[in-house]
């Protein structure tokens, strides 16, 4: 089953049970997803590749959010955003832990040949593309920073 169907069949469930916070999340993912599908030369229905790109920029968005949120005193505001986050993250793939990343990382330093901070432009486009999914961007830069000191 592909996502946009998962997520049209979890909105009925959510209604159906009342549930407010995982409906406002899930209605917001077949947004972002209808919005996806409507851009000028996108296919009929959205891939589960382009879908999982738009969740995890829902989850940043999100993170970004309840960052703010906490920082500026605002708990009722976060706990939405908290809620939602949640809700997206159980459509995305699990996300790799810190010492599988950096395995994964150190090969492909090894691979492009990097030496000092300075190669990583050389480094990120491989790693993006290989570990799409199972890391977000941040978390991978600061660790490609750190290996190469």
């Amino acid at each position: 089953m592909s996502i946009s169907n998962q997520i049209n069949d979890d909105i009925k469930k959510a209604m159906l049970a009342r549930e407010e916070a995982k409906l406002r999340a899930l209605r917001s993912i077949k947004a972002a997803l209808l919005l996806a599908a409507t851009e000028k030369g996108a296919a009929e229905e959205v891939s589960d590749e382009k879908a999982i790109q738009i969740l995890q920029k829902l989850a940043k968005q999100r993170k970004d959010s309840l960052e703010i949120f906490t920082q500026n005193n605002r708990p009722e505001l976060a706990l939405k955003e908290q809620e939602e986050l949640d809700v997206i993250n159980t459509f995305l793939p699990v996300q790799m832990d810190e010492s599988e990343l950096r395995s994964v990382l150190e090969k492909i330093i090894a691979e492009v040949g990097a030496t000092s901070a300075a190669d990583t432009g050389k480094i990120m486009p491989v790693a993006m593309k290989q570990l799409a999914g199972k890391a977000d961007g941040k978390t991978i830069g600061a660790l490609v920073k750190q290996i190469l000191g």
